[in-house]
């Protein structure tokens, strides 16, 4: 039995978020689907179901039959798979309220009979394809924001002859049963019009027209007593409003609408004339009660019958070939129904599967009085069989894997550089197209790695124009700019992107090319004679010149420390770093001082 949890996968696919509902039969998980961007709703058989190899073979069948009902008050069922012994199905996950949530909150006539006109859509849909609901109840029908009704569980309906139901187990909710599906009998499309006459009436009138303490007691109700009309309980209801629901609820199926069409065209007319009034039958008439006391005793004996063990074992013959599994099942008293082929990789008329398998119910009659052993359907192995290539080009490499797996081949991927098919795209398939193989064969998809990348060439050390003609000729566009260097006039300094890169064709490189050195700047020489060392010094180098002192005696004291001549002089313009030879007087006595140091006169 699978024990999801959240964050588990199913079959590689849906991501468990979390669970948002359990039923009678199974649990209900949103989902996340890891193959298309969109969330589903996952209903999986609950363990006692799951034990069941018989149950799950019909409800798989049932299924299939409802997933090809596609309307837009149906639920789509999106996918179906086994997952540790037991069974799911994908369907549309919708996010809105269920019915039974919008019947606590109340609901006035007219929004009920909108929503009700939209279940009669979605039943008389099904009914055109010959699948009868069984179980139409307020869970099963959710209502999104905007008003739209999605009616849900078709997984469990009827499609023609229905199994599920066939050995004695009555599904669906007792209050909702017709009294013809309470009693085991045969049922129609009446019976879905039935049950949503009392989904109307509950939404009416916020209860159902028959309590009961268990299903027997609300099906005695249902055979002996008449339904009080909604508008006792809900004085808003119109007359003719209340005529439509009692003829739903009719005990005799022949009473009732004949379709969903005519259930949709009453509810029209009783908007249009609602004063039309319901007559409540004669509630003194004794024949309601004969008829519940013969129903107490067919019920009775249709409860023996149903409840009595009507299984048998049927043997295993999966596994062996065709002929010795009829042999087998003929041998001990099975008849063999269908026998589907399916292509596998096992020996043809190998049996792969059979239905029933182990202990399964007989085919019985008449509440279970006559029974016999069932048919066994056969799958068997019709080979590997030829499959044709599907044409995938164009696609992208996911969708044409995907597209591959899907018709039963493998897949290897190859690339090819294309300026024509862009990147990650499917350029073509060997073997081609359209071409029959072996199912299970290995089918290469070239897949586009975009335009065939060139090598960037080394151009640094050319002139520009050699540069120039060198990326054309590899299909690369060039762009220039100047720079100083003390490289020659013109040529080639540096390259955007280095030699060696792989771009694509058509890619532009760019290159750095030298103007020569730079002009050198002039400077007009400023006179410093007269200042001292460190001013002038300081002055020349500020200026970007080059000071270059020498020292000169003189016997004049002023001038000691200070600049006594330059060369050039002040006033020359010079370029900037010009070597400035400054000479500065060292003063030096050429006499004898008294004790102020003046000379001696």
């Amino acid at each position: 039995m699978a024990r999801l949890t959240e964050g588990s996968v199913v079959d590689g696919r849906y991501r468990v978020l979390s669970r948002i509902g359990s039923g009678g039969m199974a649990d209900v998980w949103l989902a996340e689907d890891q193959h298309l961007p969109r969330r589903v709703a996952l209903k999986v058989l609950h363990e006692h179901f799951a034990r069941d190899p018989e149950f799950i073979a019909r409800f798989r069948r049932e299924a299939e039959a409802a997933a090809g009902l596609q309307h837009v008050n149906i639920v789509s069922i999106f996918d179906r798979g086994d997952i540790d012994h037991t069974y799911y199905i994908a369907m549309a996950y919708i996010d809105g309220a269920t019915l039974r949530e919008l019947i606590n909150s109340g609901l006035t006539p007219p929004e009920s009979v909108a929503i009700v006109r939209q279940i009669l859509d979605a039943a008389g849909f099904g009914h055109r394809h010959g699948v009868i609901h069984r179980d139409l109840k307020p869970m099963n029908v959710i209502v999104d924001p905007t008003g739209l009704v999605k009616v849900t569980d078709f997984g469990i309906a009827r499609h023609g002859v229905s199994e599920i139901t066939e050995t004695g187990s009555v599904m669906g909710t007792a209050h909702y049963l017709s009294p013809e599906q309470a009693q085991g009998l045969e049922v129609g499309p009446e019976s879905d019009l039935y049950s949503i006459g009392v989904i109307l009436y509950e939404c009416l009138t916020g209860r159902v027209p028959f309590e009961g303490d268990s299903a027997v007691a609300i099906a005695l109700r249902q055979l002996s007593e008449q339904p009080t009309a909604p508008s006792y309980w809900n004085p808003d209801v119109s007359p003719a409003l209340d005529a439509v629901v009692m003829k739903a609820l009719r005990r005799d199926p022949y009473e009732r609408y004949r379709d969903a069409d005519e259930f949709i065209a009453a509810l029209d007319a009783a908007e249009q004339v609602p004063e039309e009034a319901w007559v409540e039958p004669d509630k003194n008439n004794p024949w309601p009660w004969v008829i519940a006391a013969v129903a107490a005793v067919l019920i009775g004996l249709m409860l023996w019958g149903m409840l009595r063990d009507n299984s048998v074992e049927v043997p295993t013959v999966t596994g062996t070939k065709l002929d010795d599994a009829v042999s087998k099942l003929n041998a001990e008293g099975f008849s063999v129904g269908e026998v589907g082929r399916v292509q596998r990789d096992a020996p043809m008329n190998r049996v792969l599967g059979q239905d029933p398998v182990g202990k399964a119910d007989r085919d019985c009659t008449l509440f279970g009085w006559f029974c016999s052993d069932p048919d066994v359907n056969l799958t068997v192995s019709a080979g590997p069989g030829q499959v044709e290539i599907p044409d995938v080009s164009g696609q992208t490499r996911e969708a044409a894997e995907q597209a591959l797996d899907e018709a039963g081949l493998g897949v290897a991927v190859e690339t090819r550089a294309s300026g024509d098919v862009p990147a990650d795209t499917v350029i073509e398939t060997d073997p081609p197209a359209g071409e029959s193989v072996r199912r299970g064969s290995q089918v290469t998809v070239i897949v586009s790695s975009g335009p065939s990348q060139v090598s960037v060439p080394a151009v640094v050390g050319q002139t520009l124009n050699a540069a120039e003609q060198q990326l054309s000729a590899v299909g690369l566009e060039a762009s220039s700019t100047e720079q100083d260097s003390d490289r020659p006039k013109g040529e080639v300094i540096s390259q955007t992107p280095n030699a060696g890169t792989a771009v694509d064709p058509g890619s532009t490189v760019s290159l750095v090319v030298s103007r020569g050195p730079a002009e050198p700047a002039t400077v007009d020489v400023p006179n410093v004679v007269g200042r001292t060392r460190a001013d002038a010094v300081s002055q020349l180098r500020a200026l970007g010149l080059a000071p270059d002192v020498q020292e000169q005696t003189t016997d004049i004291q002023p001038q000691n420390g200070r600049v006594i001549d330059q060369n050039p002089g002040g006033g020359s313009t010079v370029n900037g770093g010009t070597r400035i030879v400054l000479t500065v007087g060292v003063f030096e006595s050429t006499g004898p001082t008294g004790s102020g140091g003046a000379p001696t006169p």
